[in-house]
């Protein structure tokens, strides 16, 4: 039985690993590195994205299926029939808190708000070329460039983990002198069955380019 037990969590964790590996991700630039924490910068990207009242773990259960439902098929391609799209990692989640002040940190997560949960679309595809949703909940949008600051930790990514993150790094960019310009984003980089010391998970938070 324990043989089986582990013989099931080794395949787990190579599908996990494989899919991960596997996946595309948004390229970027990267500016500079201290620990777990770096500044990046990102070229335009594509994005399908919805829009979602509740908490934290509600969302990020019912915006996953409402997104994957659409890269799935629920679709319809410019030929008149629907397509299937390559999903990327990683899947990423907006607060609703309001804009971070200069001299944060401060606390980002809320029990209730919209929220924005969004999938990065492969980048051979153009706002025009996407199918377009059958779902009018699921809307596609184009990022523009731009700066951002990251940290990356392991683990299950809760609403007080995400917060403590969150609070290090906007610390780490206040040494700095970076003002953020936009809501913490959480991104998560795994399949849900991944163990939680295998995950790869992000707090991003775009910033004014210095002069």
């Amino acid at each position: 039985m324990i043989y089986r037990q582990l013989l099931v969590s080794i395949l787990l964790i190579t599908i996990g690993q494989s899919i991960a590996m596997a996946t595309e991700e948004p390229k970027f630039e990267l500016l500079e590195k201290a620990d777990a924490i770096e500044l990046r910068q990102y070229p335009t990207m594509v994005i399908a994205e919805v829009s979602l009242e509740g908490n934290l773990d509600e969302i990020s259960s019912k915006g996953f299926r409402l997104i994957a439902d659409y890269i799935f098929g629920n679709n319809k391609a410019k030929s008149g029939a629907s397509e299937k799209i390559s999903m990327t990692a990683s899947v990423t989640v907006e607060s609703p808190s309001e804009k971070i002040a200069m001299t944060a940190p401060v606390t980002v997560q809320q029990k209730h708000g919209n929220w924005r949960m969004y999938f990065v679309m492969p980048a051979k595809y153009s706002l025009e070329s996407l199918p377009v949703p059958n779902n009018s909940q699921v809307m596609l949008r184009v990022i523009p460039a731009r700066n951002v600051a990251v940290i990356t930790f392991s683990g299950l990514a809760d609403e007080s983990k995400t917060e403590k993150k969150t609070k290090e790094l906007l610390a780490w960019m206040d040494t700095k002198h970076l003002k953020p310009t936009s809501n913490p984003e959480l991104a998560r980089y795994n399949p849900p069955w991944t163990l939680p010391f295998f995950r790869r998970n992000e707090v991003m938070v775009e910033y004014e380019n210095p002069v």
